[in-house]
């Protein structure tokens, strides 16, 4: 078993940071002393906690088993407030679908980290669903509210976006000047079948069958659009960002969505990961407000 509080401590961060670099960064020692210690807890247990694979360190089930205990462990404690500290130290990892990773992430987590110098935040930005119970992420940003699993959720902001292409594009081509013209334009969007939440299908709303150019990736699609190769769904708050894009048909087309903060339900009592979730929520309804209102 884990006989000591500071064994829990350096048990969690080498879990979350699935390295013993990263590890060593949270709690302040070198990689040698954890992986002695991580040996050391592992002669303890009598089975290994950990196995090293291509992704780094991996929680075995034994190892999973003791994940839930030493998170229970560290809200009764409260490592983090440990000394009367406001601050937020030590690693976050936040996944989230790309275009809010691309155009949003970097400067809310820039001004979140400028506030908290001993804070190392990881962007992880994949087109899917992330997996909060195999610890992908310590918390994701989602554009639906799942209504099943052990997790807490909270609506952070709505979003727009609409029909735009590029305005070198544009010229010299047939007029848009009603939903059936997109026929006489290729259209840019989702591969179909990588669509991963049905709140991106944003075409099949718009009647669209055919997307001749398309990507699981929204940066992919709106770097293509900036190109000149077609029309596409753009977020509002992207369009400050890349320039020279023109929205269309905004009197008669108008989506909106919304982001929602997901977290493993066992974090709601973590003081700290919960700061930096508030934080994080803050910032993000200012941002879109912000770069929304330049579009």
């Amino acid at each position: 078993m884990l006989n000591h509080w500071d064994d829990v401590r350096v048990f969690l961060a080498v879990a979350r940071a699935q390295s013993l670099s990263g590890g060593a960064k949270l709690v302040h020692l070198d990689p040698a002393t954890l992986s002695r210690r991580i040996a050391r807890m592992e002669r303890s247990v009598g089975q290994a906690l950990f196995v090293k694979s291509p992704q780094g360190y991996v929680l075995t089930d034994v190892g999973a088993q003791w994940m839930s205990r030493a998170e229970a462990a560290e809200r009764v404690l409260d490592f983090s407030d440990l000394g009367g500290k406001a601050s937020m130290d030590g690693q976050v990892r936040i996944g989230a679908p790309d275009g809010c990773a691309n155009f949003l992430l970097p400067q809310v987590c820039a001004r979140i980290a400028r506030d908290h110098p001993g804070l190392d935040i990881q962007i992880v930005a994949l087109p899917r669903v992330f997996n909060l119970t195999k610890r992908e992420a310590d918390m994701a940003i989602s554009v639906s509210a799942p209504s099943s699993g052990r997790q807490t959720v909270q609506k952070i902001s709505d979003y727009r976006l609409h029909l735009a292409a590029a305005s070198t594009y544009l010229q010299g081509k047939p007029p848009v000047l009603a939903v059936e013209d997109l026929s006489k334009h290729p259209v840019i969007g989702y591969i179909p079948d990588m669509i991963f939440d049905k709140e991106l299908d944003y075409l099949a709303d718009l009647g669209v069958a055919r997307v001749p150019l398309a990507s699981n990736s929204v940066s992919v699609q709106l770097n293509a659009i900036r190109q000149g190769a077609g029309i596409g769904v753009v977020h509002d708050f992207a369009l400050p960002v890349v320039g020279g894009i023109t929205r269309l048909l905004t009197d008669k087309i108008s989506l909106e969505r919304s982001f929602y903060l997901l977290r493993p339900q066992e974090d709601r009592t973590n003081p700290r990961l919960t700061r930096f979730a508030e934080a994080l929520m803050h910032e993000l309804r200012a941002e879109i407000r912000r770069l929304e209102a330049l579009a």
